[in-house]
């Protein structure tokens, strides 16, 4: 016998300002009340979603909150111009909405709905804030470790230029010559890893690698721009370092080339731009066949971090998951003020617990009363004036 529909109400977006950055949250409410959350993951760009969220609106208000997967193929379908980051990015939130509501009617947590856990709770890795260009980055692995982390994040000289200047040669030599004394201070048992946020060309990005002996790093993540598959192959014969890609993937059709041809070692899907769950789970299954475990990608708020927990306990191959409330990173990201029920962090890992759906409660009054800012990630160039990446 099948059981009662669970008519959707009403898509509402709801964008404000969460500690340093904003946040875009979706509410889902069904005709009976129940509410679920998500969240979108495209920072600085969040009104353009909003657009999409209130066009996908339009035709999901009154269909069955349940059948989820239909869902997803009719919002990613409906329209000639399939997939792109702003649509998924709103398919994303609407998603993992439908999953906290499914849970909620069900009284199960979310990680139920994908398959059972595997693990009781979900490691993750932290960052420093300093950056890899002076002894103090070294402190702060020192004190990251110290609280039990096993694998540490270190961000590239340079990069949170404060006059929008960047220059990538020079950050890559100092960067690597710093990133040799931190392996040296800490051993060999961390896991150590460096963000580039996709600045470098492949030939800069070898060069980086060829300064610093076998063993000095152990992840590089995002080097070079994704949109060229066949640049990450060249630069896998110039480099035996693992690469940890997939942060700015919107489908399992852009994570396809990575995966099939061994372009990444670590898989940084983010939950709330590949289109939620429902292909993040699909992407999971796909990385598994290749020995490629998930690094998820979690920059944003509560909810995001919640969806990432339920989707690391779902699935077998999992390495760690990104934090942002680590002691050496004062973001206020995970406001209490304003989501009073948060998954809960033990040192360096996240609790997986049974409280249904996502198990995030949200302050919708001092939610709605934090407007959001004006905010735009830095135009950065270079000594030339050239424009590059942030």
């Amino acid at each position: 016998m099948p059981t009662t529909p669970l008519p959707i109400a009403a898509i509402e977006p709801i964008h404000a300002r969460v500690g340093q950055r904003n946040q875009l949250l979706v509410k889902i409410t069904t005709e009976d009340g129940l509410v679920g959350w998500g969240e979108s993951g495209l920072s600085g760009r969040e009104r353009a979603v909003i657009g999409a969220l209130e066009l996908m609106a339009g035709f999901l208000v009154g269909q069955d909150a349940r059948r989820i997967g239909r869902i997803w193929q009719e919002v990613y379908r409906s329209q000639y111009f399939e997939g792109g980051r702003v649509l998924t990015a709103a398919q994303s939130a609407i998603d993992i909405a439908l999953h906290d509501l499914l849970g909620k009617s069900l009284g199960v947590p979310v990680y139920q709905l994908l398959g059972g856990r595997h693990r009781d709770v979900v490691p993750s890795f932290a960052s420093t804030s300093f950056e890899c260009a002076g002894p103090a980055v070294i402190e702060q692995v020192r004190e990251l470790t110290g609280h039990g982390w096993d694998c540490v994040r270190v961000m590239p000289e340079g990069h949170g230029s404060d006059d929008g200047t960047y220059d990538p040669r020079t950050s890559l030599a100092r960067t690597a010559e710093w990133l040799v004394r931190v392996r040296e201070a800490v051993g060999t048992v961390v896991t150590l890893g460096i963000d580039y946020h996709h600045r470098l060309s492949i030939a800069e990005a070898a060069s980086f690698c060829q300064r610093m002996p076998a063993g000095t790093l152990d992840f590089l993540e995002e080097p070079i721009r994704h949109e060229t598959p066949e640049a990450y192959a060249t630069l896998r014969t110039m480099t035996d370092v693992p690469f940890a890609v997939g942060e700015e993937f919107s489908s399992k059709w852009a994570a396809a080339p990575y995966i099939e041809r061994g372009l990444t070692q670590y898989m940084r899907l983010d939950l709330c731009n590949i289109g939620g769950f429902t292909e993040a789970m699909k992407v999971a299954g796909w990385c598994e066949r290749h020995y490629i475990d998930l690094m998820p990608h979690n920059p944003l708020g509560p909810v995001c971090t919640a969806a990432s927990v339920h989707l690391g306990a779902a699935v077998p191959n999992f390495s760690w998951l990104e934090t942002r409330q680590a002691p050496t990173e004062a973001l206020g990201f995970h406001d209490e003020t304003l989501f009073p029920g948060q998954v809960e962090m033990q040192g360096a890992v996240y609790v997986v617990d049974d409280r249904p759906g996502l198990g995030v409660t949200v302050d919708e009054a001092a939610l709605r009363a934090s407007p959001p800012v004006d905010w735009e990630a830095p135009h950065l160039m270079r000594a030339d004036g050239s424009v590059t990446n942030w």
